[in-house]
């Protein structure tokens, strides 16, 4: 029997339910008892090493130290238990807003994400970005009532957005990913901007609960260009994300922290003094990188 699923933050914003990496995920009948780590996406996928006979439940339970414990357990029913998707929704154990009035918290403002790309490019006159949701019902057979997941057996919605560039302007470094809830049962169609262009589409299948999808784009004019590039965030909450192409060198933050402008290179450990960050590859060809801070306790934007 295999068990597969996400973890993600519990929020009442679908938009700020991140993926949690690192959750111990367990499944036990009482006696036998197989573990799985969810990595950067929140997806874990357990193969119980025992026979589950129909009629019969596995418990469940997630744990990590950041978060309050979660116990949950199997459809019964081995047939619709091996297709079931688990979206564990952990409760932070902290607070994400503290301070107090003796020491009121320190707002970093102003934002904006640097780095390099290995290649030449013409010049970089801008970015776009643009956030849609696919709105859905996890666990909910298709019953061959399009759209459906890609193995046909649970029912799935799509999403899209379209942005113009402008005259005499097209996208390049165009990055498309799931950013919250149950990432990895969605997909992502690249193909409305596999090339360069001044218009460009990016639509998402989701066949489990709802998820968030970010579009990153910069756009270029003919003429000359250095190398460095210029990206803004995202902010939802405490949280802030961006991504950037699989090219990128020398990632830095540029920030105003209590109106005091300051710039943050992340670098391998990606420590900030004022959050905390993880990144993930997303799936597919263009390799495209997603980053995740989300702000330390005495800190605001």
């Amino acid at each position: 029997m295999t068990i597969q699923g996400a973890v993600i933050r519990l929020d009442a914003d679908t938009r700020k339910e991140l993926p949690i990496s690192g959750v111990t995920v367990t499944a036990s009948d009482g006696v036998t008892s197989a573990t799985d780590l969810s990595d950067n996406s929140g997806y874990f996928r357990i193969t119980f090493p025992e026979i589950v006979w129909p009629g019969k439940t596995l418990l469940l339970s997630f744990r990590h130290a950041d978060y309050m414990p979660l116990e949950m357990k199997t459809q019964e029913g081995l047939r619709l238990a091996n297709r079931e998707v688990y979206v564990a929704a952990m409760e932070p154990i902290a607070p994400r807003a503290t301070g107090s009035p003796a020491h009121p918290l320190s707002q970093v403002s102003n934002i904006r994400i640097r780095y390099t790309v290995n290649s030449l490019a013409d010049t970089n006159v801008g970015s776009a970005v643009r956030t849609f949701q696919v709105v859905n019902e996890g666990n909910v057979p298709c019953n061959h009532q399009s759209p459906c997941s890609p193995d046909g057996f649970w029912k799935a919605s799509t999403g899209s957005v379209a942005i113009d560039a402008g005259p005499g302007n097209e996208f390049r470094n165009v990055r498309a990913s799931c950013i919250a809830g149950p990432c990895p049962f969605t997909q992502i169609d690249t193909s409305g901007f596999a090339a360069p262009g001044r218009n460009i589409t990016v639509s998402a299948l989701d066949w489990s609960d709802t998820a968030t999808f970010l579009l990153e784009a910069e756009v270029y004019h003919a003429a000359m260009s250095s190398k460095v590039r210029e990206s803004y965030p995202v902010v939802f909450g405490r949280a802030l994300n961006f991504t950037l192409p699989a090219t990128q060198e020398g990632v830095s933050i540029e920030a105003e922290v209590d109106g005091n402008a300051m710039v943050f290179p992340l670098g391998p450990d990606l420590y900030l003094s004022w959050a905390t960050c993880h990144v993930r590859t997303a799936a597919g060809e263009d390799k495209t990188t997603v980053y995740e801070c989300e702000l330390k306790p005495g800190f605001r934007f």
